[in-house]
């Protein structure tokens, strides 16, 4: 007698199993991509205050490494706070300067109104002028600005309880507060100051005007400002739409100070031939007269020009005109190479032989921004927070290759110091040293800058289109045995972009 064999199962049970499978497969699936998503999203997100200090990860460069605390946190014992970072205490200033923030409706000289921010009642705020090697107080007030306010002197390398960078060198200034900025002027050349409180809506909106520090020894006839600034949509110069004319007599030698305080490059060209006597408050050494190019000044960049009247300077779609006009000419195609402009010169350190060596790399990725998805700028292949905070010590001399594949240009700031270019794609600078704090660095190229490490702090190293620092294209500077009581975050008042 056979054993009896079981009877297969039937077909609505066999179909019940497999439906059951393909259910737990594709809830496998799911949670493989949710989970870490989720995950990716809480590790974004900002706790309500944090310290700068505790951002990212340390890259020595090729330098000694922070040891203990310091490795963990950035920070260690016996540190020097930020805030003791200050200029000569007890000298009596020689320039006094006092500012009013408010907000409201700004009134351009056109008589067009736009609703803004003010220094003084007036944007560009007043111009604070100085001369080499005076000690600047500058006092300022916030006046009605509810999101609080900051004044970051751009391109002076003031020390670091100066900087004016919310809750990195300093708090916030709130509606009704006061705070006093000190510092020597011992640099000549065209700057900028802005808040760094919000910046990319308080700068974009008119909180910001130029300073300007003079040669003791100045050899032009006339010295005339150009500040550019796009408000609601419309370029101006100095506040004024259009052209802009100064009284200067046929034959004068005109010293002509760009400013460019947008987020994008400023394209400017004269009706003859000019010098570039300066870049960000560096004298460029030989320069040559220029014909049939223009310059093309980064968002935050200064380019001190050199024209005989009469002439008219063309910056985008407005004019400076000397004296008489004589007429609008054609942007030229081909842009000046500062990489080749000038003469050679000693440098004052040796960029062949660096402490430290590093990179910065600008790229853009898909991921989460504090809790936000979205597609955001990346530095080294990370998304901010998880940034470099580079580490250097006093009196290293510092390489730094930055490398941008990121599709769109980006004109990277680094406050505190003045970088010399020494190399593009590989190919080394020929011309006058080329120094600069604000520099364009173009989709698929690769600049080498270099600098003393002389400044002692904890310094931003960011794009200075200020929409895409917001976005997270912000990294900083450290130097050992600096530390900041000044807190980030939502629940702290202090936001910098």
């Amino acid at each position: 007698m056979t054993e009896e064999q079981p009877a297969p199962p039937a077909p609505q049970v066999l179909v019940a199993v497999k439906a059951r499978w393909r259910q737990l497969v594709a809830i496998a699936a799911a949670l493989a991509i949710v989970l870490p998503l989720a995950w990716m999203w809480w590790d974004s997100r900002m706790p309500g205050t944090y310290s700068v200090m505790d951002m990212g990860y340390v890259d020595a460069g090729g330098g000694p490494e922070p040891m203990g605390s310091m490795a963990a946190g950035h920070a260690g014992h016996e540190m020097t706070s930020v805030a003791d970072l200050v200029a000569d205490p007890g000298r009596e200033p020689d320039v006094v300067v006092e500012l009013t923030a408010t907000q409201g409706q700004v009134t351009l000289a056109s008589g067009r109104k736009v609703d803004g921010f003010m220094f003084n009642g007036t944007s560009p705020g007043p111009t604070i002028e100085a001369t080499e090697g005076d000690l600047l107080e500058v006092r300022v007030h916030n006046d009605d600005v509810g999101e609080g306010i900051s004044v970051h002197w751009h391109g002076v390398d003031v020390p670091n309880a100066e900087d004016g960078v919310a809750g990195v060198t300093q708090d916030a200034i709130r509606a009704g507060e006061d705070h006093t900025y000190r510092f020597v002027v011992d640099d000549p050349g065209t700057y900028w100051y802005h808040s760094h409180q919000v910046s990319h809506t308080q700068v974009l909106r008119g909180l910001f005007g130029a300073l300007v520090v003079h040669h003791r020894d100045a050899t032009q006839d006339a010295d005339v400002l150009a500040v550019t600034h796009t408000y609601g949509g419309t370029r101006t110069l100095n506040g004024e739409e259009g052209v802009v004319t100064e009284d200067v007599a046929a034959g004068a030698v005109v010293r002509v100070r760009i400013v460019n305080t947008d987020n994008g490059a400023a394209q400017a060209w004269t009706s003859g031939p000019f010098q570039v006597l300066a870049v960000d408050g560096r004298d460029v050494n030989g320069p040559t007269d220029v014909e049939g190019q223009r310059v093309s000044v980064p968002a935050g960049g200064r380019y001190d020009l050199e024209v005989t009247a009469p002439a008219r300077v063309q910056i985008g779609s407005t004019a400076l005109v000397l004296g008489e006009d004589p007429g609008e000419v054609p942007q030229p195609r081909e842009k000046l190479d500062m990489l080749a402009y000038g003469e050679p010169a000693a440098l004052p350190f040796d960029p062949t032989d660096p402490d430290r060596t590093f990179r910065y790399s600008i790229g853009r990725r898909p991921g989460f921004l504090d809790g936000k998805p979205g597609f955001w700028w990346s530095i080294n292949g990370h998304l901010w927070p998880d940034v470099p905070m580079y580490l250097v010590e006093e009196g290293d001399v510092v390489v730094m290759e930055i490398e941008n594949h990121s599709g769109e240009v980006h004109p990277m700031h680094l406050h505190g110091h003045h970088a010399v270019v020494i190399a593009r794609d590989g190919k080394a600078a020929t011309g006058s040293p080329w120094w600069v704090d604000s520099l364009d660095v173009d989709n698929d190229e690769t600049l080498t800058i270099a600098f003393l490490a002389d400044n002692p702090g904890i310094w931003m190293d960011h794009c200075h289109n200020l929409k895409h620092a917001v976005q997270g294209l912000v990294a900083h500077l450290m130097y050992s045995g600096v530390d900041t009581p000044y807190r980030l975050g939502d629940d702290s008042g202090n936001e910098p972009e």
